[in-house]
């Protein structure tokens, strides 16, 4: 199963100098197109994290206010 387990061969275990990290022999799981294009996917994930962003500082502020207003300045 890419990207999971494989059930290698002792020529190959051999040909990568008996190392078993799994990564050499599983690979990556196939993925899958989702049909949108990498650099408007770029454009639209970059869009939503700044917006995140933009977020999680408002949300510093509550939380650094509400501390406050608790007397853990």
């Amino acid at each position: 199963m890419p990207g999971f387990c494989k059930s290698a061969t002792l020529e190959e275990i051999r040909k990568h100098g008996h190392v078993l990290t799994p990564g050499r022999y599983v690979g990556a799981e196939a993925a899958e197109d989702d049909g949108e294009a990498f650099a408007d996917k770029m454009r639209r994930l970059s869009t939503q994290w700044r917006e995140q962003q933009r977020e999680a500082a408002r949300l510093d502020s509550v939380i650094a206010a509400n501390l406050k207003a608790l007397g853990y300045d």
